[in-house]
């Protein structure tokens, strides 16, 4: 096929591959801003450090052979925050939070700041307020209970979260898979329209003519319009021969 036959075979089912790209489109966008649900993310940040006191001076000073050790910690304390040594107690302290030890595990998230001492704990959650709520409480706990499990007092929360009245989600709208639908759509219905022309197989024009029979065409007869078939009507109507004559007789 030619390159035009392909242009006219689009050009034909135009139509049909314009209706396929919208439904879909409009299908595939329905359906992503229905089910969107906006997932917001509150932190608190912590410090694991160590001083020891100075008698001579009267005065606290950094440890500094502990940083190293400190920095170990850290991920200790990532594996016991999430232990039920410390759910288990949010859980018990903060009854409103309406969680269980096993889902507020999987709603925290720790990690440490670029190799230092600081660590940062997150709550993802679909209400800001309630994620505020969940990651304050854990720190308070953490903070609390670690002392007992470690007998070291080295953790200090850094900073808590606060309310914010306009928080942003961490999972925004994208409209990614808008676009792919109305590309696969498009290859589908244009796909379609091939297919569709592929199998009929009825004589459209001289040229499919020519083509089968390879002969020239001689002449054609147009097909004529309804307007023109009407008007014409009255002239090829004869009167048949025989037809018997009625009169009206009033009485």
């Amino acid at each position: 096929m030619e390159l035009k036959q392909y242009f006219g075979i689009i050009r034909k089912r135009l139509v049909l591959i314009i209706l396929c790209v919208i439904i879909a489109t409009l299908t595939t966008a329905a359906y992503s801003y229905s089910v969107y649900t906006p997932v917001y993310q509150a932190s608190t940040k912590f410090i694991v450090n160590k001083t020891v006191e100075i008698e001579q001076m009267g005065r606290e000073q950094m440890d500094l052979s502990a940083v190293g050790l400190n920095i170990q910690l850290i991920n200790t304390y990532k594996e016991i925050i999430r232990t039920p040594a410390i759910m288990d107690k949010v859980v018990q302290r903060y009854p409103e939070l309406g969680l269980t030890p096993d889902l507020l595990s999987r709603m925290i998230n720790v990690q440490s700041v670029n190799n230092t001492q600081v660590m940062t704990l997150s709550v993802a959650d679909t209400s800001y307020e309630r994620a505020t709520k969940v990651v304050n409480a854990v720190s308070s706990v953490f903070q609390s209970e670690i002392p007992k499990i470690m007998k070291v007092n080295n953790v200090t929360i850094l900073n808590s979260a606060g309310i914010d009245d306009n928080p942003l989600p961490i999972n925004k709208r994208s409209n990614q898979y808008i676009l792919i639908s109305a590309a696969v759509s498009l290859l589908f219905a244009v796909g379609i329209a091939f297919l569709l022309d592929f199998l009929d197989d009825t004589l459209k024009n001289e040229e499919d003519i020519q083509r089968l029979m390879g002969a020239p065409v001689l002449a054609s007869i147009p097909r004529m319009k309804t307007k023109h078939a009407q008007r014409l009507k009255p002239i090829f109507q004869e009167k048949r021969v025989g037809d018997a004559q009625y009169a009206k007789v009033e009485g």
